[in-house]
Protein backbone atom coordinates (compact mmCIF):
# COMPACT_ATOMS: atom_id res chain seq x y z
CA UNK A 1 0.00 0.00 0.00
CA UNK A 2 2.82 2.39 0.95
CA UNK A 3 4.62 1.68 -2.30
CA UNK A 4 1.42 2.18 -4.33
CA UNK A 5 0.89 5.56 -2.65
CA UNK A 6 4.43 6.59 -3.50
CA UNK A 7 3.91 5.62 -7.14
CA UNK A 8 0.60 7.52 -7.25
CA UNK A 9 2.24 10.65 -5.84
CA UNK A 10 5.00 10.41 -8.45
CA UNK A 11 2.46 10.02 -11.25
CA UNK A 12 0.40 13.00 -10.03
CA UNK A 13 3.54 15.09 -9.64
CA UNK A 14 4.47 14.32 -13.26
CA UNK A 15 0.95 15.01 -14.57
CA UNK A 16 0.90 18.47 -13.00
CA UNK A 17 4.56 19.24 -13.71
CA UNK A 18 6.04 21.82 -16.03
CA UNK A 19 7.46 18.98 -18.15
CA UNK A 20 3.96 17.60 -18.79
CA UNK A 21 2.77 21.05 -19.82
CA UNK A 22 5.68 21.40 -22.25
CA UNK A 23 4.95 17.95 -23.71
CA UNK A 24 1.25 18.74 -24.18
CA UNK A 25 2.03 22.01 -25.95
CA UNK A 26 4.54 20.35 -28.29
CA UNK A 27 2.11 17.50 -29.06
CA UNK A 28 -0.58 20.06 -29.87
CA UNK A 29 1.78 21.76 -32.31
CA UNK A 30 2.51 18.41 -34.00
CA UNK A 31 -1.22 17.63 -34.12
CA UNK A 32 -2.04 21.00 -35.70
CA UNK A 33 0.75 20.56 -38.26
CA UNK A 34 -0.35 17.08 -39.33
CA UNK A 35 -4.04 18.04 -39.27
CA UNK A 36 -3.33 20.92 -41.62
CA UNK A 37 -1.31 18.72 -43.97
CA UNK A 38 -3.99 16.02 -44.29
CA UNK A 39 -7.06 18.27 -44.29
CA UNK A 40 -6.01 20.82 -46.88
CA UNK A 41 -7.22 20.47 -50.47
CA UNK A 42 -3.58 20.18 -51.48
CA UNK A 43 -2.91 17.28 -49.12
CA UNK A 44 -1.87 14.92 -51.93
CA UNK A 45 0.50 17.46 -53.48
CA UNK A 46 1.98 18.36 -50.08
CA UNK A 47 2.59 14.73 -49.07
CA UNK A 48 4.14 14.04 -52.49
CA UNK A 49 6.49 16.97 -52.06
CA UNK A 50 7.36 15.80 -48.55
CA UNK A 51 8.12 12.30 -49.83
CA UNK A 52 10.39 13.74 -52.51
CA UNK A 53 12.01 15.93 -49.89
CA UNK A 54 12.59 12.83 -47.71
CA UNK A 55 14.43 11.08 -50.56
CA UNK A 56 16.60 14.16 -51.10
CA UNK A 57 17.20 14.33 -47.37
CA UNK A 58 18.29 10.68 -47.28
CA UNK A 59 20.80 11.34 -50.06
CA UNK A 60 22.13 14.24 -48.01
CA UNK A 61 22.34 12.10 -44.86
CA UNK A 62 24.24 9.31 -46.63
CA UNK A 63 26.80 11.80 -47.92
CA UNK A 64 27.29 13.44 -44.53
CA UNK A 65 30.64 12.94 -42.78
CA UNK A 66 29.06 11.14 -39.85
CA UNK A 67 29.18 7.83 -38.03
CA UNK A 68 27.82 4.93 -40.21
CA UNK A 69 25.31 3.74 -37.60
CA UNK A 70 24.12 7.34 -37.16
CA UNK A 71 23.46 7.65 -40.91
CA UNK A 72 21.81 4.23 -41.13
CA UNK A 73 19.43 4.99 -38.26
CA UNK A 74 18.29 8.29 -39.72
CA UNK A 75 17.97 6.84 -43.23
CA UNK A 76 15.60 4.11 -41.99
CA UNK A 77 13.56 6.57 -39.92
CA UNK A 78 13.18 9.11 -42.73
CA UNK A 79 12.16 6.48 -45.30
CA UNK A 80 9.82 4.64 -42.92
CA UNK A 81 8.17 7.84 -41.61
CA UNK A 82 8.76 10.45 -44.33
CA UNK A 83 7.02 13.40 -42.67
CA UNK A 84 7.74 12.71 -39.02
CA UNK A 85 11.21 11.24 -39.65
CA UNK A 86 12.28 14.15 -41.83
CA UNK A 87 11.01 16.65 -39.26
CA UNK A 88 12.84 14.83 -36.45
CA UNK A 89 16.06 14.86 -38.45
CA UNK A 90 15.84 18.59 -39.06
CA UNK A 91 15.18 19.21 -35.36
CA UNK A 92 17.44 16.68 -33.69
CA UNK A 93 20.15 15.35 -35.99
CA UNK A 94 23.81 16.10 -36.14
CA UNK A 95 25.31 19.17 -34.49
CA UNK A 96 22.60 21.59 -35.54
CA UNK A 97 22.27 24.39 -33.03
CA UNK A 98 20.37 27.67 -33.11
CA UNK A 99 22.59 30.50 -34.32
CA UNK A 100 22.43 32.45 -31.08
CA UNK A 101 23.46 29.47 -28.94
CA UNK A 102 26.18 28.35 -31.35
CA UNK A 103 27.66 31.81 -31.92
CA UNK A 104 27.45 32.81 -28.26
CA UNK A 105 29.17 29.73 -26.86
CA UNK A 106 31.76 29.72 -29.68
CA UNK A 107 32.70 33.35 -28.95
CA UNK A 108 32.92 32.55 -25.25
CA UNK A 109 35.26 29.62 -25.95
CA UNK A 110 37.53 31.86 -28.04
CA UNK A 111 37.76 34.40 -25.23
CA UNK A 112 38.70 31.64 -22.81
CA UNK A 113 41.54 30.35 -25.03
CA UNK A 114 43.56 33.45 -24.26
CA UNK A 115 43.44 32.58 -20.57
CA UNK A 116 45.08 29.16 -20.92
CA UNK A 117 48.70 28.43 -21.78
CA UNK A 118 50.57 25.15 -21.86
CA UNK A 119 53.73 24.99 -19.75
CA UNK A 120 56.29 23.68 -22.29
CA UNK A 121 58.30 21.98 -19.53
CA UNK A 122 55.36 19.68 -18.74
CA UNK A 123 55.15 18.49 -22.34
CA UNK A 124 58.93 18.19 -22.56
CA UNK A 125 58.94 15.90 -19.53
CA UNK A 126 56.46 13.67 -21.37
CA UNK A 127 58.73 13.08 -24.37
CA UNK A 128 60.17 9.88 -22.89
CA UNK A 129 56.61 8.53 -22.55
CA UNK A 130 55.43 8.56 -26.19
CA UNK A 131 52.03 6.93 -25.51
CA UNK A 132 51.13 9.50 -22.86
CA UNK A 133 52.58 12.34 -24.90
CA UNK A 134 50.37 11.41 -27.86
CA UNK A 135 47.26 11.19 -25.71
CA UNK A 136 47.77 14.48 -23.88
CA UNK A 137 48.91 16.30 -27.04
CA UNK A 138 45.86 15.17 -28.96
CA UNK A 139 43.55 16.41 -26.20
CA UNK A 140 45.47 19.69 -26.00
CA UNK A 141 45.08 20.29 -29.75
CA UNK A 142 41.40 19.38 -29.81
CA UNK A 143 40.25 21.06 -26.60
CA UNK A 144 42.88 23.80 -25.98
CA UNK A 145 43.02 22.75 -22.32
CA UNK A 146 46.60 22.32 -21.06
CA UNK A 147 48.27 19.55 -19.09
CA UNK A 148 49.18 20.54 -15.53
CA UNK A 149 51.59 19.38 -12.84
CA UNK A 150 51.66 20.62 -9.21
CA UNK A 151 48.16 19.24 -8.68
CA UNK A 152 46.68 16.60 -6.43
CA UNK A 153 43.44 14.62 -6.75
CA UNK A 154 41.05 12.79 -4.45
CA UNK A 155 38.71 10.17 -5.91
CA UNK A 156 35.28 9.51 -4.38
CA UNK A 157 33.62 6.15 -4.99
CA UNK A 158 30.10 7.29 -4.08
CA UNK A 159 27.93 10.35 -3.67
CA UNK A 160 27.67 9.91 0.09
CA UNK A 161 31.49 9.82 0.33
CA UNK A 162 31.81 12.93 -1.85
CA UNK A 163 29.07 15.12 -0.36
CA UNK A 164 30.51 15.87 3.15
CA UNK A 165 33.84 16.89 1.59
CA UNK A 166 32.01 19.02 -0.96
CA UNK A 167 30.13 20.83 1.83
CA UNK A 168 33.29 21.40 3.87
CA UNK A 169 35.11 22.93 0.89
CA UNK A 170 32.14 25.23 0.23
CA UNK A 171 32.35 26.43 3.83
CA UNK A 172 36.03 27.32 3.36
CA UNK A 173 35.35 29.70 0.45
CA UNK A 174 36.75 33.21 0.94
CA UNK A 175 36.55 34.72 -2.54
CA UNK A 176 34.18 32.91 -4.91
CA UNK A 177 32.13 29.77 -5.50
CA UNK A 178 31.24 28.64 -9.04
CA UNK A 179 28.63 25.86 -9.37
CA UNK A 180 27.41 24.36 -12.67
CA UNK A 181 25.28 21.20 -12.64
CA UNK A 182 22.97 19.39 -15.03
CA UNK A 183 20.56 18.47 -12.22
CA UNK A 184 19.70 20.24 -8.98
CA UNK A 185 16.72 18.76 -7.17
CA UNK A 186 14.78 19.85 -4.11
CA UNK A 187 15.65 17.81 -1.05
CA UNK A 188 17.89 17.70 1.99
CA UNK A 189 21.10 17.74 -0.09
CA UNK A 190 20.15 20.94 -1.91
CA UNK A 191 18.90 22.45 1.36
CA UNK A 192 22.35 21.98 2.91
CA UNK A 193 24.13 23.42 -0.12
CA UNK A 194 21.77 26.40 -0.34
CA UNK A 195 22.21 27.19 3.36
CA UNK A 196 25.98 27.38 2.90
CA UNK A 197 25.67 29.48 -0.27
CA UNK A 198 23.41 32.00 1.50
CA UNK A 199 25.85 32.17 4.41
CA UNK A 200 28.75 32.75 2.04
CA UNK A 201 26.89 35.53 0.25
CA UNK A 202 26.36 37.25 3.62
CA UNK A 203 30.14 37.00 4.19
CA UNK A 204 30.86 38.77 0.91
CA UNK A 205 31.82 35.67 -1.09
CA UNK A 206 30.88 35.87 -4.78
CA UNK A 207 28.54 32.96 -5.64
CA UNK A 208 27.57 32.11 -9.22
CA UNK A 209 25.34 29.17 -10.19
CA UNK A 210 24.35 27.65 -13.54
CA UNK A 211 21.87 24.82 -13.98
CA UNK A 212 20.45 23.12 -17.06
CA UNK A 213 16.79 24.00 -17.45
CA UNK A 214 15.81 20.67 -19.03
CA UNK A 215 17.78 18.66 -16.47
CA UNK A 216 15.97 20.46 -13.64
CA UNK A 217 12.45 20.29 -15.10
CA UNK A 218 10.09 18.74 -12.57
CA UNK A 219 12.78 19.16 -9.91
CA UNK A 220 13.09 22.91 -9.34
CA UNK A 221 10.08 25.25 -9.28
CA UNK A 222 9.59 27.73 -12.10
CA UNK A 223 11.79 30.80 -11.86
CA UNK A 224 14.08 29.33 -9.24
CA UNK A 225 16.78 31.43 -10.89
CA UNK A 226 14.88 34.62 -9.98
CA UNK A 227 14.52 33.57 -6.36
CA UNK A 228 18.20 32.68 -6.07
CA UNK A 229 19.21 35.97 -7.65
CA UNK A 230 17.14 37.77 -5.05
CA UNK A 231 19.18 35.93 -2.38
CA UNK A 232 22.40 37.29 -3.89
CA UNK A 233 23.31 34.07 -5.72
CA UNK A 234 23.93 35.05 -9.35
CA UNK A 235 22.00 32.32 -11.18
CA UNK A 236 21.43 31.37 -14.82
CA UNK A 237 19.38 28.67 -16.55
CA UNK A 238 21.16 27.14 -19.51
CA UNK A 239 19.04 26.90 -22.65
CA UNK A 240 15.58 27.51 -21.12
CA UNK A 241 13.01 24.97 -22.30
CA UNK A 242 10.33 26.30 -24.61
CA UNK A 243 7.17 24.46 -25.66
CA UNK A 244 8.08 24.65 -29.33
CA UNK A 245 9.46 22.45 -32.10
CA UNK A 246 12.88 24.08 -32.10
CA UNK A 247 16.29 22.49 -32.42
CA UNK A 248 17.93 24.06 -29.37
CA UNK A 249 16.13 21.72 -26.98
CA UNK A 250 18.53 19.04 -28.21
CA UNK A 251 21.65 20.61 -26.66
CA UNK A 252 22.06 20.49 -22.92
CA UNK A 253 24.68 21.51 -20.35
CA UNK A 254 25.51 18.09 -18.92
CA UNK A 255 28.62 19.30 -17.05
CA UNK A 256 29.19 18.90 -13.31
CA UNK A 257 31.57 21.61 -12.12
CA UNK A 258 32.25 23.29 -8.81
CA UNK A 259 35.22 25.63 -8.33
CA UNK A 260 36.14 27.30 -5.06
CA UNK A 261 38.64 30.19 -4.91
CA UNK A 262 40.60 28.76 -7.89
CA UNK A 263 42.08 26.38 -5.32
CA UNK A 264 39.71 23.39 -5.29
CA UNK A 265 37.49 21.96 -8.03
CA UNK A 266 35.07 19.04 -8.32
CA UNK A 267 33.64 17.09 -11.23
CA UNK A 268 32.32 13.60 -11.96
CA UNK A 269 28.93 11.98 -12.39
CA UNK A 270 27.28 13.23 -9.20
CA UNK A 271 24.55 15.86 -9.40
CA UNK A 272 23.05 17.75 -6.44
CA UNK A 273 20.04 15.58 -5.57
CA UNK A 274 19.19 13.19 -2.76
CA UNK A 275 19.28 10.00 -4.83
CA UNK A 276 22.94 10.64 -5.73
CA UNK A 277 23.79 10.62 -2.02
CA UNK A 278 21.49 7.60 -1.43
CA UNK A 279 19.33 9.60 0.97
CA UNK A 280 16.38 8.34 -1.04
CA UNK A 281 16.14 5.18 -3.12
CA UNK A 282 15.04 5.35 -6.74
CA UNK A 283 16.81 2.53 -8.60
CA UNK A 284 18.35 0.48 -5.84
CA UNK A 285 21.73 1.69 -4.61
CA UNK A 286 22.99 4.66 -6.65
CA UNK A 287 26.64 3.99 -7.56
CA UNK A 288 28.46 7.13 -8.64
CA UNK A 289 31.87 8.78 -8.65
CA UNK A 290 33.53 12.18 -8.40
CA UNK A 291 37.01 13.66 -8.24
CA UNK A 292 38.36 16.70 -6.39
CA UNK A 293 41.54 18.45 -7.51
CA UNK A 294 43.80 20.96 -5.71
CA UNK A 295 46.48 23.03 -7.35
CA UNK A 296 47.38 24.50 -10.71
CA UNK A 297 44.96 22.43 -12.81
CA UNK A 298 42.01 24.08 -11.06
CA UNK A 299 42.53 27.15 -13.28
CA UNK A 300 41.27 25.13 -16.26
CA UNK A 301 38.07 24.37 -14.34
CA UNK A 302 37.71 28.04 -13.42
CA UNK A 303 38.06 28.98 -17.09
CA UNK A 304 35.51 26.33 -18.12
CA UNK A 305 32.91 27.87 -15.85
CA UNK A 306 33.76 31.42 -16.89
CA UNK A 307 33.27 30.44 -20.54
CA UNK A 308 29.69 29.30 -19.95
CA UNK A 309 29.07 32.19 -17.57
CA UNK A 310 30.25 34.79 -20.08
CA UNK A 311 27.83 33.39 -22.66
CA UNK A 312 24.86 33.39 -20.29
CA UNK A 313 25.61 36.82 -18.82
CA UNK A 314 25.58 38.54 -22.27
CA UNK A 315 27.82 41.28 -20.87
CA UNK A 316 31.36 40.07 -21.37
CA UNK A 317 32.93 43.52 -21.38
CA UNK A 318 32.46 43.92 -17.62
CA UNK A 319 33.99 40.55 -16.65
CA UNK A 320 37.53 40.77 -15.30
CA UNK A 321 38.52 37.14 -15.88
CA UNK A 322 42.01 37.37 -14.41
CA UNK A 323 40.79 38.51 -11.02
CA UNK A 324 39.56 34.95 -10.51
CA UNK A 325 43.09 33.58 -10.97
CA UNK A 326 43.79 33.57 -7.27
CA UNK A 327 47.07 31.91 -6.25
CA UNK A 328 46.33 28.33 -5.20
CA UNK A 329 47.92 26.38 -2.37
CA UNK A 330 51.38 25.01 -3.26
CA UNK A 331 51.08 21.35 -4.23
CA UNK A 332 53.87 18.84 -4.81
CA UNK A 333 53.89 16.97 -8.11
CA UNK A 334 51.48 14.04 -7.83
CA UNK A 335 51.04 13.17 -11.48
CA UNK A 336 49.74 15.06 -14.49
CA UNK A 337 46.22 16.36 -14.93
CA UNK A 338 44.24 17.59 -17.91
CA UNK A 339 40.78 18.98 -17.14
CA UNK A 340 38.84 19.38 -20.38
CA UNK A 341 35.53 20.57 -21.72
CA UNK A 342 33.67 19.35 -24.79
CA UNK A 343 31.20 21.44 -26.78
CA UNK A 344 28.89 20.60 -29.71
CA UNK A 345 29.69 23.95 -31.33
CA UNK A 346 32.92 22.77 -32.95
CA UNK A 347 33.96 19.92 -35.27
CA UNK A 348 36.07 18.17 -32.63
CA UNK A 349 34.48 15.46 -30.50
CA UNK A 350 36.81 15.82 -27.53
CA UNK A 351 35.06 13.36 -25.19
CA UNK A 352 34.84 10.66 -27.86
CA UNK A 353 38.46 11.23 -28.94
CA UNK A 354 39.72 10.85 -25.38
CA UNK A 355 37.70 7.68 -24.87
CA UNK A 356 39.03 6.25 -28.13
CA UNK A 357 42.63 7.12 -27.25
CA UNK A 358 42.34 5.51 -23.82
CA UNK A 359 41.10 2.30 -25.44
CA UNK A 360 43.47 2.37 -28.43
CA UNK A 361 46.60 3.06 -26.37
CA UNK A 362 45.87 0.56 -23.57
CA UNK A 363 48.48 -2.18 -23.29
CA UNK A 364 47.29 -4.41 -20.45
CA UNK A 365 43.73 -3.49 -19.49
CA UNK A 366 41.02 -0.88 -19.81
CA UNK A 367 38.07 -0.82 -17.38
CA UNK A 368 34.99 1.27 -18.21
CA UNK A 369 32.15 2.36 -15.95
CA UNK A 370 29.11 3.68 -17.80
CA UNK A 371 25.37 4.00 -17.17
CA UNK A 372 24.55 3.86 -20.90
CA UNK A 373 26.38 1.66 -23.40
CA UNK A 374 25.19 3.22 -26.67
CA UNK A 375 28.26 2.96 -28.86
CA UNK A 376 29.02 4.56 -32.17
CA UNK A 377 30.88 2.59 -34.85
CA UNK A 378 34.35 3.91 -33.94
CA UNK A 379 34.06 3.12 -30.25
CA UNK A 380 32.71 -0.39 -30.85
CA UNK A 381 35.53 -1.09 -33.31
CA UNK A 382 38.16 0.24 -30.88
CA UNK A 383 36.93 -2.04 -28.08
CA UNK A 384 36.97 -5.10 -30.32
CA UNK A 385 40.44 -4.26 -31.64
CA UNK A 386 41.78 -3.78 -28.12
CA UNK A 387 40.67 -7.31 -27.20
CA UNK A 388 42.23 -8.65 -30.40
CA UNK A 389 45.50 -6.99 -29.30
CA UNK A 390 45.43 -8.85 -25.98
CA UNK A 391 44.02 -6.07 -23.82
CA UNK A 392 41.69 -7.04 -20.96
CA UNK A 393 38.56 -4.98 -21.70
CA UNK A 394 35.84 -4.88 -19.04
CA UNK A 395 32.70 -2.77 -18.98
CA UNK A 396 30.37 -2.26 -16.02
CA UNK A 397 26.77 -1.14 -16.58
CA UNK A 398 23.73 -0.93 -14.25
CA UNK A 399 21.56 -3.91 -13.41
CA UNK A 400 18.66 -1.68 -12.37
CA UNK A 401 18.03 0.97 -15.06
CA UNK A 402 16.83 4.55 -14.75
CA UNK A 403 15.50 4.62 -18.33
CA UNK A 404 14.05 1.32 -19.55
CA UNK A 405 14.25 2.00 -23.30
CA UNK A 406 17.85 3.18 -23.02
CA UNK A 407 18.63 0.08 -20.95
CA UNK A 408 17.26 -2.12 -23.73
CA UNK A 409 19.65 -0.40 -26.18
CA UNK A 410 22.50 -0.85 -23.71
CA UNK A 411 21.80 -4.59 -23.50
CA UNK A 412 21.37 -4.79 -27.27
CA UNK A 413 25.02 -3.68 -27.56
CA UNK A 414 26.27 -6.56 -25.41
CA UNK A 415 26.22 -9.43 -27.91
CA UNK A 416 28.67 -8.14 -30.57
CA UNK A 417 31.10 -7.05 -27.85
CA UNK A 418 30.86 -10.38 -26.00
CA UNK A 419 31.53 -12.27 -29.23
CA UNK A 420 34.71 -10.21 -29.66
CA UNK A 421 35.87 -11.08 -26.13
CA UNK A 422 34.87 -7.96 -24.19
CA UNK A 423 33.79 -8.78 -20.62
CA UNK A 424 30.59 -7.09 -19.46
CA UNK A 425 29.23 -6.88 -15.92
CA UNK A 426 26.01 -5.49 -14.47
CA UNK A 427 26.18 -3.83 -11.06
CA UNK A 428 23.50 -5.79 -9.20
CA UNK A 429 22.81 -3.55 -6.13
CA UNK A 430 21.33 -0.84 -8.36
CA UNK A 431 22.15 1.87 -10.85
CA UNK A 432 25.76 2.46 -11.90
CA UNK A 433 26.00 6.15 -12.89
CA UNK A 434 29.84 6.36 -12.87
CA UNK A 435 31.54 7.72 -15.99
CA UNK A 436 35.06 6.37 -15.46
CA UNK A 437 37.78 4.83 -17.59
CA UNK A 438 40.97 3.49 -16.00
CA UNK A 439 43.85 1.86 -17.86
CA UNK A 440 47.17 0.12 -17.15
CA UNK A 441 47.54 1.36 -13.55
CA UNK A 442 48.65 4.76 -14.83
CA UNK A 443 45.85 6.72 -16.44
CA UNK A 444 42.24 7.43 -15.55
CA UNK A 445 39.39 9.65 -16.68
CA UNK A 446 36.50 10.80 -14.51
CA UNK A 447 33.86 13.29 -15.59
CA UNK A 448 30.40 13.76 -17.05
CA UNK A 449 30.89 12.02 -20.44
CA UNK A 450 28.73 8.94 -21.07
CA UNK A 451 29.45 6.40 -23.79
CA UNK A 452 26.48 7.52 -25.86
CA UNK A 453 25.59 9.78 -28.79
CA UNK A 454 24.32 12.64 -26.69
CA UNK A 455 27.50 12.98 -24.66
CA UNK A 456 29.74 12.51 -27.68
CA UNK A 457 27.96 14.82 -30.12
CA UNK A 458 25.19 16.96 -28.58
CA UNK A 459 25.93 17.97 -24.99
CA UNK A 460 28.35 20.26 -23.22
CA UNK A 461 30.55 17.93 -21.14
CA UNK A 462 33.65 17.97 -18.96
CA UNK A 463 36.13 15.68 -17.26
CA UNK A 464 39.66 15.27 -15.94
CA UNK A 465 42.30 12.94 -17.37
CA UNK A 466 44.87 11.91 -14.74
CA UNK A 467 48.28 10.26 -15.18
CA UNK A 468 50.41 8.65 -12.44
CA UNK A 469 48.12 9.99 -9.73
CA UNK A 470 47.22 7.87 -6.67
CA UNK A 471 43.61 8.64 -7.61
CA UNK A 472 43.99 6.37 -10.66
CA UNK A 473 44.67 3.36 -8.46
CA UNK A 474 41.71 4.36 -6.26
CA UNK A 475 39.55 4.26 -9.40
CA UNK A 476 40.85 0.81 -10.26
CA UNK A 477 40.23 -0.47 -6.72
CA UNK A 478 36.67 0.89 -6.85
CA UNK A 479 36.06 -0.93 -10.13
CA UNK A 480 37.47 -4.22 -8.81
CA UNK A 481 35.45 -3.93 -5.59
CA UNK A 482 32.30 -3.26 -7.62
CA UNK A 483 32.96 -6.41 -9.67
CA UNK A 484 32.40 -8.42 -6.51
CA UNK A 485 28.84 -7.06 -6.39
CA UNK A 486 28.20 -7.56 -10.11
CA UNK A 487 27.10 -10.40 -12.32
CA UNK A 488 29.00 -11.19 -15.49
CA UNK A 489 26.91 -11.17 -18.65
CA UNK A 490 27.41 -14.18 -20.91
CA UNK A 491 26.71 -14.70 -24.57
CA UNK A 492 24.09 -17.26 -23.57
CA UNK A 493 22.31 -14.61 -21.48
CA UNK A 494 21.92 -12.48 -24.60
CA UNK A 495 20.78 -15.38 -26.74
CA UNK A 496 18.18 -16.50 -24.16
CA UNK A 497 16.26 -13.23 -24.45
CA UNK A 498 12.86 -13.85 -26.04
CA UNK A 499 12.40 -13.07 -29.71
CA UNK A 500 10.02 -10.13 -29.22
CA UNK A 501 12.44 -8.31 -26.90
CA UNK A 502 15.34 -9.02 -29.28
CA UNK A 503 13.42 -7.57 -32.24
CA UNK A 504 12.26 -4.54 -30.25
CA UNK A 505 15.81 -3.96 -28.97
CA UNK A 506 17.15 -4.21 -32.52
CA UNK A 507 14.75 -1.47 -33.63
CA UNK A 508 15.73 0.69 -30.66
CA UNK A 509 19.42 0.15 -31.41
CA UNK A 510 18.79 1.41 -34.93
CA UNK A 511 17.37 4.61 -33.42
CA UNK A 512 20.12 4.92 -30.79
CA UNK A 513 21.06 8.39 -32.06
CA UNK A 514 17.84 9.73 -30.48
CA UNK A 515 18.65 8.50 -26.96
Amino acid sequence: MKKAGKVLRSVLKFIFSRLMLEIILVVLQVYVLFSWIYSTALAYQITTLLNVFSIILVIFVINEDEDPSFKLGWTVMILALPIFGGMMYLLCAGRKMPKKLSKGTTMADKRMQNLLEQDPQVMEDLQDKPHMCKMFSNALRSSNFPVWSHTDATYFKSGEEWFPVFLEELKKAKHFIFIEYFIIDLGSSWDEVLAILKQKVSEGVEVKLIYDDFGCMGKLPWHTDRKLNQMGIETYRFNPVRPALIVQMNNRDHRKICVIDNNVAFTGGVNIADEYMNRIERYGYWKDSAVMIHGQAVWSMTVMFLGMYSYLKHDTETIDYLRYRIDCDPIEDKGLFQPFSDTPTDDTDVGLSMHLNLVNLARDYVYIDTPYLILNHDMETALKLAVANGVDVRIMTPHIPDKHLVFLITRANYEPLLKAGVKIYEYTPGFNHCKNIVSDDRIGLCGSVNTDYRSYFLHFEDGIMMYNSPAVMDMKKDFMDSLKQSQEVTLQDCQNVNLFVRLFSAVLRLMAMLF
